[in-house]
């Protein structure tokens, strides 16, 4: 995914200087593929503040009911700003969700106190082995 998101990243910088209108086509193609991946990615790992950021970008940058906003001036610091984003969203280091499991091994694990913990070195082994019949 980080590839993809840089090759979104390029493209928004490329998408600053004149270029006739298919590569505007394509662009906002791209960046919504790459915005949806942002946004699944983003809410399976519970971070809202980057998934309402590349819900807005999903919205303006959408093909199927683009928004036209007819002047370059306006589309340069989005182009731009989009850009960053792609590229601070590959370098930002995703931490995996704990399971719930772990997190009650976690707890179990400190609320014991340390006298009622069994030690390995503690137990007793009978060193017999019990006759069979």
């Amino acid at each position: 995914m980080k590839p993809f998101l840089t090759f979104c990243a390029i493209c928004c910088f490329a998408g600053i200087f004149r270029l006739p209108i298919e590569y505007y086509t394509f662009l906002r193609i791209l960046v919504s593929i790459g915005a949806l991946l942002v946004l699944y990615s983003t809410l399976s790992f519970r971070q809202h503040y980057f998934s309402i950021i590349f819900l807005v970008i999903l919205i303006l940058f959408n093909p199927v009911f683009p928004i036209y906003l007819y002047r370059k001036s306006i589309w340069i610091p989005i182009d731009t700003i989009t850009g960053i984003l792609f590229l601070l969203i590959n370098f930002i280091e995703k931490t995996e969700p704990k399971k719930k499991e772990e997190i009650t091994e976690e707890t179990s694990e400190h609320s014991i106190p340390i006298h009622q913990r069994t030690v390995s070195r503690d137990r007793i082994i009978n060193p017999k082995k019990p006759k069979e019949e």
